[in-house]
């Protein structure tokens, strides 16, 4: 059987999926914006399934904190670019793959120019500044994004299809107030929780490009850790929201400051 074949037959021989699916796969271009851990199971998941191109957007570090949830990256990382580090592993899962690293901030300057290029967006990053940023950007291209968080016992996750259905504005009309939200270093995170969410991230893009199934939009899902329990709740779009409502005040790219709130941690 020929390599290329093996490698992705366990999903080829699954009903509705077949060659079809896979070449969509192979042509299809996905950023993921952020290697950590969110960006960490979404990227090798994405590069197992024979994603033709995937984007790792990250201007970041390897630390030793990032350590307990960000899968891509190992010890001896430590301070190395985190887009580096991420594309070193998934060359050796998989050759075939094509990589472009993007180290440079994501930002009001560099946001449209990194995305453009791409058929969907996963937004793996960890701050409301880049969130807004990616989000209305992908709305303005008019490029799917799906949008996940974690943060203590608990993730977020819902699919956003431009003019189709309701937007993170809807949601968040607005960025929250300067010391309100708590940094993941306040709050903590768990390793597992990011990994789940993450890894419903790369699902949710790979049922974007392959048309498979039904994706998380129009709705939220929620996981709780403690409890091992998913929710989900609609979501529909708000025609007041700010950005794709019937009198949008929201018109182009803002770039927001945002600090979240933090406290002293005793080891």
């Amino acid at each position: 059987m020929d390599e290329v074949l093996l490698r992705y037959s366990r999903q080829i021989v699954l009903e509705g999926f077949g060659h079809k699916a896979q070449k969509k796969l192979k042509e299809a271009k996905i950023l993921v914006a952020g290697a950590g851990g969110l960006g960490s199971p979404a990227l090798l998941y994405l590069a197992a399934a024979g994603v033709g191109t995937i984007g790792i957007a990250d201007f970041d570090t390897v630390a030793l904190s990032n350590l307990n949830r960000q899968t891509l990256h190992f010890t001896e990382d430590i301070g190395r670019k985190k887009v580096q580090s991420a594309s070193d592993k998934m060359i050796k899962l998989n050759p075939d793959i094509k990589i472009h690293r993007h180290s440079e901030r994501i930002c009001i300057d560099t946001v449209e120019e990194i995305v453009e290029g791409y058929d969907v967006v996963i937004d793996a990053t960890d701050n409301f500044s880049t969130r807004y940023l990616l989000s209305d950007c992908c709305y303005y291209l008019k490029k799917p994004i799906i949008e996940g968080a974690a943060a203590g016992y608990d993730g977020i996750i819902m699919t956003i299809i431009p003019d189709k259905t309701p937007c993170y504005r809807c949601l968040y009309p607005m960025p929250p107030e300067d010391g309100v939200m708590p940094s993941c270093s306040d709050t903590g995170i768990l390793g597992m929780v990011t990994g789940i969410i993450g890894s419903i991230e790369a699902l949710e893009a790979i049922k974007v490009v392959t048309g498979l199934g039904e994706t998380i939009s129009g709705r939220i899902l929620t996981f709780d850790a403690l409890s091992t329990e998913f929710d989900q709740f609609e979501l529909q779009k708000n025609e007041y929201c700010p950005l794709c409502g019937k009198n949008p005040t929201v018109k182009e790219l803002v770039e927001y400051t945002i600090k979240c709130k933090t406290k002293d941690i005793e080891l």
